[in-house]
């Protein structure tokens, strides 16, 4: 990415009323090719296996993350593809290290790998995967992360930590960019979240208003310089605290339509209005927002962030 800031296209929910459970991939996939138009620089899908609190229902459609990230690659040509972000707990590191390699290959190098420590304990219990305690699943993220980085950088990696082991593992083919796919880590943590960011990731995501978004990111620099790392050398990111609207009226009905639990994360506002709110996170070294596809979906809407985006890299 440019050194400007992007914008990403998180897509969080699959329903689409009037839409036939065989045609939500479709819809999907035309939401994304509208987002490529339009100028965001990245497509993301949530990696859960039921919807979650704040978007909608426990029981509306949710696809599987990275078999929707293939057949996206393949509807796309320019945007990077993630997860925001896969639960550590889900599946073996080295199994997420060649999954992401594997769609590295079939993207043509647009692949982001994005992990987190997983929090949705409803469909851990209702698959019977394990749901350790925070404490575990952060010791886990730990060992998860270097694992994917040795998966992606060495040719036949070995680790044995208290969770995960890899035995001269192969990844091949190997992934187009050197090095491998960035490594984003979501989640704000302050004691030990920003800390594995600071040791393995080359991008973060966070969520928050302005003071709690300067707070990590100084909290990150200072990790950064305990670990050894260039703080310039991890791409901060968050989830847009904007709802892009026309006016006062349709803000309104816009916040009105919103679960209660997410109002408190927005401030409507137009595109124009939206860019100079967007250039207060910039000055704190925030480098990519993400818009969800809830309020995201319409020719009119896209054509607000069409604008918004041209506004912010003409800034």
């Amino acid at each position: 990415m440019d050194g400007m800031p992007f914008f990403g296209y998180h897509m969080p929910s699959f329903t689409y009323p009037g839409v036939s459970p065989d045609g939500i991939f479709d819809h999907a996939a035309q939401l994304a090719k509208s987002a490529e138009s339009a100028g965001f620089e990245l497509v993301t899908v949530m990696d859960h296996f039921y919807q979650i609190t704040g978007i909608g229902a426990e029981e509306e459609p949710m696809l599987e993350g990275y078999a929707t990230l293939g057949a996206l690659a393949r509807e796309t040509s320019r945007v990077r593809l993630a997860t925001l972000v896969t639960g550590v707990t889900y599946r073996h590191p080295a199994l997420v290290a060649k999954m992401v390699t594997t769609l590295d290959i079939i993207s043509k190098g647009r692949m982001i790998c994005g992990m987190g420590a997983a929090w949705n304990e409803s469909e851990h219990i209702g698959y019977g995967i394990p749901f350790p305690p925070i404490r575990e699943r952060m010791d886990r993220l730990d060992e998860a992360l270097n694992i994917i980085k040795l998966m992606f950088t060495q040719e036949r990696p070995s680790f044995s930590g208290a969770h995960y082991r890899i035995d001269r593992a192969l990844n091949v083919p190997r992934p187009v960019e050197p090095g491998g796919p960035k490594i984003l880590v979501g989640g704000g943590g302050e004691k030990r979240t920003l800390r594995l960011v600071a040791r393995y990731a080359d991008m973060s995501h966070w969520f928050g208003p302005l003071a709690d978004i300067k707070r990590k990111s100084e909290i990150l620099d200072r990790y950064c310089d305990e670990e050894g790392r260039d703080p310039a050398s991890i791409t901060r990111t968050m989830g847009s605290p904007v709802v892009l609207v026309e006016n006062e009226g349709q803000a309104k009905t816009v916040m009105e339509r919103m679960p209660p639990e997410r109002r408190v994360m927005f401030q409507p506002a137009t595109p124009e209005q939206a860019a100079d709110i967007l250039q207060d996170f910039v000055e704190i070294g925030i480098e990519g927002f993400t818009f969800g596809n809830p309020t995201l979906r319409t020719p009119e809407e896209f054509d607000r962030a069409r604008r918004l985006i041209k506004a912010v890299k003409n800034s």
